[in-house]
Parts: structure tokens; C-alpha cells; sequence
């Protein structure tokens, strides 16, 4: 998946974690990658961001749990001041 790329493979998942689950935007990525020590453009993270969503979701959905209708709640005591 990553062979070939000029960039360490947890650089390039790390940008992609971060664009993907906050609300940055390409160039304020590419600064706190640059504080990091990785020189990147915001050209560079939108190319990440696109070729390796897809495949980072299908690999998430084939480990995920199944979600089923059904819970279960189980009776809880608590006690506040005593009582």
C-alpha cells in the first residue's frame, strides 16, 4: 500500500488520521506537519487524503464489529450520600 512513496508510511497515516477526524483544513495540516518535521504541502495531504481514504475504510469495515438490534441494560444502584 505504501511502497514507492517518498514519505514514512506514519507520516502519511498520521495526515490523513488528523484531516479525516478533525475539522483542519489542508494548509493548517501541512504546517503542524512541518512542526513535526515533515515538509509537506497541502497538495501533498489532499493527494493522501484521497488515494488512501477508500482503502483505509475497506480495511476499518472488514474489522469492525457487526452491530446488532438488540442491548442489553443491566439495574444499577447507586448510592449518593448514603442512601
Amino acid at each position: 500500500m505504501f511502497k514507492g512513496r517518498h514519505f514514512d508510511r506514519s507520516g502519511i497515516l498520521l495526515c490523513v488520521r488528523w484531516y479525516l477526524a478533525y475539522n483542519l483544513s489542508l494548509r493548517n495540516l501541512g504546517q503542524m506537519m512541518d512542526e513535526r518535521g515533515i515538509s509537506v504541502g497541502h497538495a501533498m495531504t489532499h493527494r493522501w487524503t484521497v488515494h488512501y481514504t477508500p482503502v483505509l475504510l475497506e480495511q476499518f469495515n472488514r474489522r469492525k464489529r457487526n452491530v446488532t438490534g438488540k442491548w442489553h441494560m443491566d439495574e444499577t444502584c447507586i448510592k449518593v450520600r448514603g442512601r
